[in-house]
């Protein structure tokens, strides 16, 4: 059913309601008041007036129709007017829509009951009934009616509304807020059930009776069950009591298989007016949440190291606190900046960093450090913080060899780089105030790494490594050469020091 209400959706457009309406009383509720009603009472009554209550019938389907209709028309004239091209708000047309399966369903189900009584009376009357029996007709014929009602009616206008509410929200949240959140959708099963089992027993009880020759041959109550089920049960209470209510289930486990792969550019459409309905804005709602957790992580991360950012985000606000760690300090530095930016404009200078952060800030992250910060013409990385890196000393020799060889491969002698490494104890963690915060290294093996990288200018190689930092190395690179004690500024005893080529540490 739900390609027939699109079907006419797409074709019919402003008129859908009407088209709607007219595809509903004849494929729905034409054949069920025939068999219920129209044809029973003929053959029970013993005429051969099978043709006029076919036509009586088919006349107040379309009496039906009008009743259905016309209380309704200032609702539907908001969303036609919205398919016509007029100028409607989206929301207020969709809202309509809500407002109009609210006050249809319970009307209906109470003026289909009093048409059905008439209905059931007239036939009596042309197939020649007596009149103490067109008060039966009349109360079977309601009890019929208000049973069938219950059971699909409300199913049959959401499913009807179905395509409008798409077309109206799209892919917005304007419908997120409308539908109602109490427990509709378990009041309406329970109920259609109940009316499902009644309609079966007058049913199959009447249709019994009609053909008198079940007294007979009590196998015809078999029949008659098997016939009920293929034609009543399954395109009424499964097709359109049921089914229908399931489909926002399907559309919320599709939902979820999209989200678990990551995916959250689809919205679920909001359609159904009651808590399935809510349940799919809720959906829509979480979904636009992490779909937002994930933009700020890719952001976050565009600033802060992504193994900081994923730590934070997944800590929440229990934010690094200082903890003692042996890491690997790295300073890397560009040589003779300050003349070349006071000969180059802005522009250039900022390119110029970007170009050697492109390299440094990838090679640092791929072998499992973290770049802290940028200092001006220059950057601190680190081995073993924020998350722990079992051979640090050999990851940060082996990026500054990569960073070295990248530099003089991309920059020949138009940028020459110095860095400087130290192994030791630092102080990791989070410090600042005021709402401002900051992850950072505190301690002596920072400074000693920012004396050697400035060492480099004086001896003149490019990478300079501590004793501790050898002494940490797990296999020493095959370019290392001592360069002896070096006094440092700020330390009291000199410091052996070490360097290193990228040819000869990088060659097999």
């Amino acid at each position: 059913m739900d390609r027939i209400w699109q079907w006419a959706w797409d074709r019919c457009g402003a008129r859908y309601y009407w088209w709607a309406l007219t595809l509903a009383a004849f494929l729905v509720t034409l054949p069920i008041y025939l068999i219920f009603l129209a044809l029973p009472i003929t053959a029970f009554e013993k005429s051969d007036r099978y043709l006029e209550a076919t036509a009586i019938t088919v006349v107040a389907v379309l009496v039906l129709v009008g009743i259905m209709s016309l209380p309704n028309r200032r609702w539907a004239r908001l969303w036609e007017q919205w398919a016509a091209g007029h100028d409607v708000d989206r929301e207020t047309a969709l809202d309509a829509t809500y407002s109009y399966s609210r006050a249809t369903v319970p009307r209906t189900v109470c003026a289909t009951g009093v048409w059905a009584a008439a209905l059931a009376v007239v036939l009596g009357a042309v197939a020649g009934a007596p009149k103490f029996r067109l008060i039966e007709y009349a109360i079977l014929g309601a009890a019929i009616a208000v049973a069938i009602q219950l059971v699909a009616f409300h199913s049959i206008v959401e499913a009807t509304m179905r395509p409008v509410r798409i077309a109206l929200a799209g892919d917005t949240g304007i419908g997120d807020a409308l539908p109602r959140s109490r427990p509709t959708f378990a009041a309406r099963s329970n109920v259609s059930v109940v009316a499902a089992a009644f309609a079966y027993a007058v049913g199959g009880a009447w249709l019994a009776v009609v053909l008198g020759h079940v007294r007979d041959a009590p196998i015809l109550s078999v029949v008659i069950g098997c016939a009920l089920a293929v034609v009543f049960a399954v395109p009424v209470t499964v097709g359109l009591g049921f089914s229908r209510s399931l489909q926002p289930v399907r559309d919320l486990a599709a939902g979820a298989d999209r989200v678990a792969a990551g995916d959250y550019g689809q919205r679920l459409p909001v359609v159904q007016d009651d808590d399935l309905g809510a349940l799919a804005a809720l959906f829509n709602r979480m979904q636009a949440g992490l779909a937002e957790r994930q933009r700020l992580q890719g952001a976050f991360g565009t600033y802060v190291d992504p193994a900081l950012a994923a730590r934070l985000l997944e800590q929440g606000d229990d934010v690094f606190t200082g903890e003692r760690r042996e890491v690997t300090v790295m300073f890397v530095d560009i040589r003779d900046f300050t003349p070349f930016a006071e000969a180059n404009t802005a522009e250039d200078t900022v390119a110029r960093l970007n170009a050697l952060f492109e390299i440094v800030v990838p090679a640092v992250v791929g072998a499992g450090g973290h770049v802290n910060k940028f200092l001006g013409d220059g950057a601190l990385a680190v081995f073993g913080a924020p998350n722990d890196l079992a051979q640090h000393a050999d990851a940060a020799v082996s990026v500054a060899v990569l960073i070295q060889r990248l530099v003089d491969e991309r920059f020949g002698g138009a940028l020459r780089i110095g860095i400087g490494i130290n192994t030791g104890v630092v102080i990791a963690g989070t410090i600042g105030g005021g709402g401002k915060l900051e992850f950072t290294l505190i301690g002596d093996t920072v400074n000693v790494a920012a004396r050697v990288e400035q060492l480099t200018k004086a001896t003149g190689d490019a990478i300079l490594l501590t004793e501790p930092c050898v002494d940490a190395l797990a296999s020493r690179p095959p370019g290392l050469i001592e360069r002896g004690p070096q006094p440092l500024k700020g330390k009291s005893a000199a410091v052996r020091i070490f360097t290193v080529g990228w040819e000869t540490a990088s060659s097999p």
